[in-house]
């Protein structure tokens, strides 16, 4: 017993209090927060969150005023990340442009989350022609890169954020489904379900208040994993210039519209790079450490 609450309290190098319970909010903040990674993650977005909302008040400069006087100009103490091509400063289209990368990143998240947990519930919990007919119907979307698809996408039905979004949150559908149908066989079996059918508990009732909460915590990981692609993805789809376009600040739109000053202004395009990688980073970290403290193997 002793052993098994050693082995419960200590995470990826990490002591964790014995007395909390594996699984509930508090041992979930206790493992996160004990992860350098994710704490590095959590103070960066949560930073550039902040700036962003701030950005119209503590930048010095619009994102869109141009100062043909100071244009290409390297970073100084009057433009910190310097000015672009046509002298707009960096630094206010560095964070102003935070604001498209994350909502296009969390809300495509979450359109995916929410109709993929649904599908792959749905398919999980009634199987036979249903379960088949659905995973055929995704398998569709599976035949292609998700980036092609939605690239498809916005040339079809244009460019811009809500498309992006649209494109995007389609695309990531047939990751959720199939895993939140994999779980659901998992459990689908177990007494607790067998419970709530012996007593004649509605079918969408089991499903929403039985099934899913105890299916969706691979789900959460998957969450903060496709922000990170999702965000990557929109600066891909602004960089081949179908997505969010110019002059918004979008950070895949500034690397497009710099990446010919590459070899002589380099700064134009390595510190929209940086804050890319950092983003993506990031949430990558944050993914990894709820994997940690979601995995199955130390819960009682």
């Amino acid at each position: 017993m002793a052993d098994k609450k050693k082995k419960r309290g200590k995470r990826g190098g990490h002591h964790i209090d014995p007395s909390i319970k594996p699984g509930s909010f508090k041992y979930i903040w206790a493992s996160v927060s004990h992860n350098k990674g994710a704490v590095f993650g959590m103070i960066f977005l949560a930073a550039i969150i902040i700036l962003s909302l701030l950005s119209p008040y503590i930048c010095r400069y619009s994102y869109s005023a141009t100062d043909f006087i100071n244009m290409k100009s390297w970073p100084s103490a009057e433009h910190l990340f310097g000015t672009d091509d046509l002298g707009r400063d960096i630094l206010s289209r560095i964070l102003f442009g935070a604001r498209y990368t994350l909502i296009i990143g969390i809300l495509s998240t979450l359109l995916s989350a929410v109709l993929g947990i649904l599908m792959g519930a749905i398919a999980g919990f009634f199987g036979g022609v249903i379960d088949a007919f659905l995973m055929r119907f995704l398998d569709i979307f599976q035949a292609f890169p998700s980036l092609v698809l939605a690239m498809a996408f916005c040339a079809v039905f244009g460019t811009g954020v809500d498309k992006c979004i649209l494109a995007l949150g389609i695309t990531g559908i047939p990751g959720f489904a199939r895993l939140m149908r994999a779980n659901i066989l998992r459990i689908r079996n177990t007494e607790y379900i067998e419970a709530a059918t012996t007593v004649n508990c509605p079918t969408w009732k089991i499903i929403l208040k039985h099934i899913i909460p105890n299916a969706v915590s691979p789900v959460i990981v998957e969450i903060a994993m496709s922000i990170s692609r999702n965000g990557l993805a929109s600066s891909s789809l602004s960089f081949l210039g179908l997505g969010v376009q110019e002059p918004k600040p979008e950070w895949g739109a500034m690397l497009a519209s710099t990446r010919n000053y590459i070899r002589d202004f380099p700064y134009m395009v390595i510190i929209p790079g940086i804050f890319i990688v950092l983003t993506v980073l990031s949430f990558n970290l944050l993914g990894d450490a709820f994997r940690d403290a979601l995995d199955p193997n130390f819960k009682e």
